[in-house]
């Protein structure tokens, strides 16, 4: 690298016609990759060829042009276009002996199907390209490849091959000062970290990835992405913590004076330090969403509004936490990001929930914000299975159960079966937030699934002495409002739905309360 700055003002006078022009174009390229310079250098010497020229190139010449096309498209985030080069370049593959060339063609293709959420085939990819490199004899190269092999085990929920292979990766890249690897490193123990519930842990990674980077450039893409990792650590300890005061608010009312006064003063350092972390976690979002400005990523940048969403959420700041929501769903949609938006309409199933349980927009229809809830934890789940991220499917599942299971639903069958749909694709040991919400989503069913004591009481034959139509009629006041609310609060679909006439679900409405005697 340092040599290639020392002659960079040569590419001023860069001439397409020399020989090996092409050539010098694709090696830099690579470089450029593992942290020099920014990809517009390349972009401004790919410019300079036109297509008569390149139509006049040999093969060799021409496989490197179209590597260099492919890392310019990878580096933007086009990933259908830079997978479209690569292809042509591994399709040679009996028609070149350049085996390093292939070797990278497969790493880059791996690493755009990993923005896909194409998890399988990513993988056989980079195995593929590794393999190559080892039959170079090239291990640090090799070696790289395998840090992106260990991410795409954890994404398969196989985190103890992902470490393993994190760590031999790691032994070989420690001789070598490859800090964008080492930094990429840290950077997935971090994540590990993360699923796994140890958060402080995960800080520290995420801390050192940082440290590796700047060594590198001190403004570098993935700089923003461990600040974003960072501040998303922060906030769940902050949860952590918030949820620490609450229980210990209501373990006080119970508790004697003096218990109570030394409590309080534990709850005073645990809000303080709450503060902090979502002050410091605001701050390492700000600073990402400044470096990712100077670059071309979309994933990036969508990432930071999801993360300041999250914390608004948290603050109950909801109209703001919408806001960052839809600069993440523009980005998303103007890139076809599934992962993205799928994780953007997840967040905002979580806002619309929140108006539901705090019965914000009182002026409106009151079904409004739990059928958006519903509508938008539907899209999540639609958007996540059209990637291979089981994780992502799994929270978008547990959202929707948590959706019928709030005040406006209570759907308990369709919760029920959302929580099994989940836990078939979170099959990993992990304790993190997923895991948080998935007992949460449980917690609910169990609580609120107690069968009526009147049904209960039927089912063994104990029905006091009340008539055949007595009971009939209790049962219609317990089912009629139920299927009311599943239906929209439309009488007419539900007297469709069970076959009886309009008149009669009025009369039951009007009886239980859940309508005025004179109202339409």
């Amino acid at each position: 690298m340092k040599r290639l700055e020392e002659h960079q003002p040569l590419l001023s006078s860069f001439d397409p016609t020399q020989k090996n022009a092409a050539l010098f174009t694709g090696y830099l390229a690579q470089w450029v990759d593992i942290g020099f310079q920014r990809p517009s250098i390349v972009r401004d010497l790919l410019g300079q060829f036109p297509k008569t020229l390149r139509a006049q190139l040999s093969l060799r010449d021409y496989v490197h042009l179209r590597m260099a096309e492919g890392m310019v498209a990878m580096s933007q985030e086009a990933t259908t276009e830079a997978v479209h080069h690569f292809d042509f370049i591994r399709s040679l593959g009996g028609e070149t002996d350049d085996a390093e060339l292939l070797s990278v063609a497969n790493f880059w293709k791996g690493r755009c199907l990993r923005m896909r959420g194409e998890y399988d085939e990513a993988l056989a990819c980079t195995i593929k390209g590794r393999d190559l490199a080892l039959q170079l004899g090239h291990e640090p190269m090799a070696a790289v490849m395998r840090v992106l092999e260990s991410w795409l085990y954890f994404q398969k929920e196989n985190s103890k091959e992902a470490e393993r292979i994190l760590r031999e990766a790691e032994a070989v890249l420690l001789k070598t000062d490859d800090y964008i690897t080492l930094g990429n490193i840290h950077s997935s123990y971090g994540r590990i970290a993360l699923r796994q519930g140890r958060y402080q842990h995960a800080i520290d990674h995420f801390t050192d990835a940082i440290v590796e980077y700047r060594k590198r450039n001190r403004q570098h893409r993935n700089v923003a992405r461990s600040l974003a990792n960072l501040a998303y650590a922060k906030r769940l300890i902050a949860l952590q913590l918030r949820r620490k005061i609450d229980a210990d608010v209501a373990r006080q009312r119970k508790a004697v004076a003096p218990v109570a006064v030394k409590r309080r003063s534990t709850r005073v350092q645990y809000r303080s330090r709450f503060e902090q972390l979502r002050e410091e976690a605001f701050c390492a979002l700000h600073e990402a969403a400044e470096i990712y400005a100077h670059y071309p990523a979309h994933h990036g940048t969508g990432n930071v509004h999801l993360n300041l969403g999250y914390l608004y959420l948290d603050g109950g700041d909801l109209e703001r936490a919408d806001g960052e929501v839809a600069a993440a769903l523009e980005l998303g949609g103007r890139k076809r990001d599934n992962i993205l938006m799928a994780r953007g309409r997840l967040l905002q199933c979580m806002i619309e929930n929140a108006r539901v349980e705090e019965e914000i927009g009182g002026g409106t229809e009151p079904s409004n914000h739990a059928r958006l809830a519903q509508d938008c934890a539907h899209d999540s789940v639609e958007l996540a299975k059209q990637t291979q991220d089981r994780r992502l499917l799994a929270q978008a599942y547990i959202w929707q159960g948590l959706t019928y299971c709030n005040s406006f639903f209570e759907d308990l069958e369709s919760a029920r079966q959302s929580y099994d749909l989940a836990a078939t694709f979170s099959k990993g040991d992990y304790l993190d937030s997923t895991w948080e919400d998935m007992q949460a989503l449980k917690a609910k069913i169990l609580r609120k699934g107690t069968v009526d004591p009147r049904l209960r009481a039927w089912s063994q034959g104990s029905v006091g002495d009340k008539t055949f139509q007595q009971i009939t009629e209790e049962f219609a006041q317990l089912i009629i409002p139920k299927v009311w609310e599943r239906e929209g609060r439309k009488i007419s679909r539900v007297a469709a739905r069970l076959s009886v006439s309009p008149k009669k679900v009025r009369r039951i409405l009007t009886r239980v309360g859940r309508r005025k005697p004179s109202g339409g």
